[in-house]
């Protein structure tokens, strides 16, 4: 349903620009009483509620009019958060000469980095959109309305269901940024007022709140359609909140991220059989695994972010564009050894996880920019599910949907928090999870002495590379920035180096600290 919906979302009139007061104004002749004066109004501006996730605005002079000031082709969410949470770790680098891209693997980056910049309003428009949704799907708007009834009860659901998007795009705002400026639907758009910080904590409190609301109200785990979120989705936030409660609060809440953790994997889902098949063309499939995706089609949601950007970029070399479903690679990304050595022996490894190509590709970079240093990344494919070359429905935008949240990571969740001390699981348990996931990828299982914190950190970039957790695992670790752990050209030195600790956020983007004086910057930006 949801990927027919973005069509109905290609005639949404709810465009909107962005400016330093975060005052969206209509582009076109309709005000938002006409645009929610039916209930067809309604289901399509939630549409664009979820669109705005795989969508990027009609390209104009000025290039995406949702987000103005930034380029349509890398302006798109997932590509954006993509960058900031891989680029600047192990996992990934990059040879494209973009300004601001380099500063992410070289951990030299600015309040004025284009890319963050675009992140950074990417979310707080997605947020806009959901204020704006729930403000005018209030009951009391509903009733004026005269809607009422199943019709009001659907209205109602989207509703939450726009809550939870908003609550997902300020934890994102938390992890990267800190301190963001805060806004709700109680935000008068067009008055004078500028958008506040609450601060870390208050912002964690209000995430875990709202979370908590909606697992009372969001559909139960699996009986919302594909693509939407239901209270599966809620736990596996909530999960992932409390797994790095200690950074965002000064306070771990490992006892909660067992909790949550085990609610998901209690609530029915199960592993694919085949590593191999997560990422591919119709992985729509894969429902028994994927908990809450982001929705693509090649046809109806073109951009060059999302997964078309994950499986165009990693491309080129002597890599044939054929076998991964597209016309033609764009040869940006791919990976150092650091990666590559959490498998040993690649070349015999029946790890199926182990997704690289070396052919014309050597392991070690000496130079950043140049492709055919560092091993490709074979993991994305636009390829249909049982085939060898039977590509999605574009050879030019990928059909791969991308999965936010998917029951492996809450496996990984689950181990970590009982390792690190929380209650209500056993390490026991632990072990069986951690197994279930090297038995799905062809690895030799662990026993119980090896399962520590640090072989958990290895496995999750075994299990999750290039799914965007890299950075803030590493945080979590206190790796990220420390000498503690190098990988090859952290800090923009051939074998790494450490960086300074106040890197291990983010800036608030210097256009929104001079349009909002108000804004407090994170330190030493």
């Amino acid at each position: 349903m949801m990927k027919k919906i973005l069509v109905v979302l290609l005639l949404v009139l709810l465009l909107y620009g962005c400016s330093k007061k975060l005052d969206r104004l209509p582009l076109n002749d309709v005000t938002a009483e006409q645009a929610y004066s039916t209930p067809q109004g309604y289901i399509e501006a939630a549409a664009k509620v979820y669109g705005a996730f795989a969508l990027t605005g009609n390209k104009g002079p000025a290039g995406d009019p949702d987000i103005l000031g930034i380029d349509e082709g890398t302006s798109d969410f997932l590509r954006l958060f993509w960058c900031a949470q891989e680029l600047s770790t192990d996992e990934s680098v990059v040879s494209w000469g973009d300004a601001g891209i380099q500063d992410f693997h070289n951990m030299n980056w600015s309040a004025s980095n284009p890319f963050l910049t675009g992140l950074y309003y990417r979310s707080m428009y997605q947020i806009t959109l959901a204020n704006d949704f729930i403000k005018h799907a209030a009951d009391d708007q509903l009733a004026a309305k005269g809607i009422t009834g199943a019709t009001a009860a659907n209205i109602v659901s989207f509703r939450n269901e726009a809550r939870f998007l908003r609550a997902y795009q300020y934890w994102v705002l938390l992890d990267l940024f800190g301190n963001p400026p805060f806004v709700t639907e109680d935000f008068v758009m067009g008055s004078t007022e500028l958008p506040e910080q609450i601060g870390k904590e208050a912002l964690y409190q209000y995430i875990e709140s709202e979370l908590k609301d909606l697992e009372t109200l969001l559909p139960d785990s699996r009986a919302n359609e594909y693509g939407r979120a239901d209270k599966a989705a809620v736990w596996a936030l909530l999960a992932r909140l409390y797994l790095n409660a200690g950074i965002y609060t000064g306070t771990a809440d490992y006892n909660n991220a067992v909790i949550y953790s085990k609610k998901v994997i209690d609530a029915g889902y199960s592993l694919i059989s085949d590593y191999r098949n997560l990422m591919r063309a119709d992985n729509d499939k894969n429902k028994s695994e994927f908990i809450l995706t982001i929705n693509y089609d090649g046809n109806k949601t073109q951009n060059y972010g999302g997964t078309t950007f994950l499986t165009h970029a990693p491309v080129g070399g002597t890599m044939p564009a054929a076998a991964f479903g597209i016309g033609g690679g764009w040869a940006g990304i791919r990976t150092t050894k650091a990666l590559v050595n959490l498998f040993p022996d690649i070349s015999g490894n029946t790890d199926k996880r182990a997704q690289f190509w070396t052919d014309g590709q050597s392991l070690n970079i000496d130079d950043q920019t140049k492709f055919v240093q560092g091993y490709g990344i074979t993991k994305f494919k636009n390829i249909e599910i049982g085939t060898a070359n039977k590509s999605g429905a574009s050879l030019d935008f990928a059909d791969m949907d991308f999965p936010v949240f998917r029951l492996a990571e809450q496996y990984l969740i689950y181990a970590e928090a009982v390792l690190r001390g929380g209650s209500g699981g056993d390490a026991a348990t632990a072990l069986i999870y951690i197994n279930l996931l090297r038995a799905r990828a062809g690895a030799a299982p662990i026993t119980a002495s090896q399962l520590t914190t640090d072989f958990i950190l290895d496995e999750r970039g075994r299990e999750l590379y290039w799914e965007g957790f890299r950075r803030t695992d590493l945080v979590r670790y206190n790796k990220f920035t420390t000498a503690g752990y190098l990988w090859p050209w952290k800090g923009g030195t051939t074998n790494g180096k450490s960086v300074e600790d106040w890197r291990n956020i983010y800036p608030i983007p210097a256009a929104d600290k001079a349009a909002n004086p108000q804004l407090q910057q994170n330190p030493n930006y």
